[in-house]
């Protein structure tokens, strides 16, 4: 399909989602919105596809919601600013939930709704020059819809620090807090997510979906519950046509079916 805000390419098996808006720093609109929704609904029924990667165009990842989005946003009512707002947590959770691993090839500046973007991908490879900032409270708002991702991501201790600061964060920092999995040099960005792409087709299919259901599922759990959840997941996964695939597979010393030669 044909997108305004964004593009995106199937290589293969692999889903490639590009921020199209370079001359406003891939900043995400109503329109924007609309399109991931769209798409990624798409993605979640794809049964073929192994794996998304998210990116920008140019020299920024998402810089946040756009400056004509907000002009109008101000004057909206209660109603319908609750309303797109719905849209947007609704997409960051379809984003978050997609049973495909999501890779975030963060190129640049990722900022408010932006980083709320790098914080619902699985794994984020970022450039050394990108930069992070949760900045909602400089305009007297709060980062609302992303905070859910970001507080199970960098839990809550660093979310307060950079929710009430606004700060600006360097690569290295967001790393360190544990916001991104990996940090190289802009020349090495491809690279990196290449290797990880590599690594996650490798890997069942299946397996690779049960454990993002599992690792969602089991955080809202009592250990009681998790204890017969977990048991019956490894029984369940034992006796399917994966498992039993993977399990001789290693057993006899040769790959699976559904490593490519």
């Amino acid at each position: 399909m044909s997108y305004e805000t964004l593009s995106y390419d199937r290589r293969d098996n692999i889903g490639w989602i590009t921020f199209t808006r370079p001359e406003i720093h891939n900043a995400f609109n109503s329109t924007m919105i609309e399109e991931l929704y769209e798409l990624f609904e798409g993605i979640h029924k794809d049964k073929k596809l192994r794996a998304v990667v998210i990116t920008g165009e140019g020299k920024s990842f998402c810089a946040g919601a756009d400056l004509n989005w907000m002009r109008a946003v101000k004057d909206y009512s209660f109603e319908k600013n609750f309303s797109e707002s719905m849209k947007l947590a609704e997409v960051f959770n379809l984003i978050y939930t997609c049973p495909k691993p999501v890779i975030g090839r963060i190129n640049g500046a990722a900022i408010g709704g932006g980083t709320g973007f790098v914080a619902v991908t699985d794994i984020a490879i970022a450039s050394s020059n990108a930069i992070f900032s949760f900045s909602e409270v400089k305009i007297g708002v709060v980062p609302a819809c992303i905070s859910p991702y970001v507080v199970k991501r960098v839990g809550e201790g660093r979310a307060r620090e950079f929710f009430l600061t606004g700060e600006r964060m360097t690569a290295e920092k967001a790393f360190n807090a544990g916001l991104i999995n990996q940090v190289v040099e802009p020349d090495e960005l491809d690279g990196a997510v290449g290797a990880m792409i590599k690594q996650i087709v490798s890997s069942g299919p299946e397996a690779i979906k049960c454990c993002k259901t599992l690792l969602e599922t089991i955080s809202e759990q009592n250990m009681q519950d998790a204890k017969v959840y977990t048991a019956r997941v490894i029984a369940n996964l034992r006796k399917s046509d994966e498992g039993q695939e993977g399990m001789d597979a290693f057993l006899n010393k040769r790959k699976p079916n559904w490593v490519e030669e």
